[in-house]
């Protein structure tokens, strides 16, 4: 099976979805360290693709130098 492609907006949207349910109530204690847990594995990834994306950027730049 293909892994599924990153997708920046989605990971976000994700992560306010949890952060919402953390902040709300509605989150049941049990779920909670796995939520935790997901939403950091979320912020992990957006962060490498923010690196990437930066670095990316910056050698097209350079390139048009």
């Amino acid at each position: 099976m293909a892994k599924k492609e990153f997708s920046f907006t989605e990971a976000v949207k994700e992560i306010d979805k949890i952060l919402n349910a953390i902040e709300s109530g509605v989150l049941d204690i049990d779920k909670l360290a796995g939520e935790v847990k997901r939403a950091s594995e979320l912020i992990r990834q957006c962060q490498k693709k923010l690196r990437t994306t930066e670095e990316e950027i910056s050698n097209i730049f350079r390139e048009l130098i």
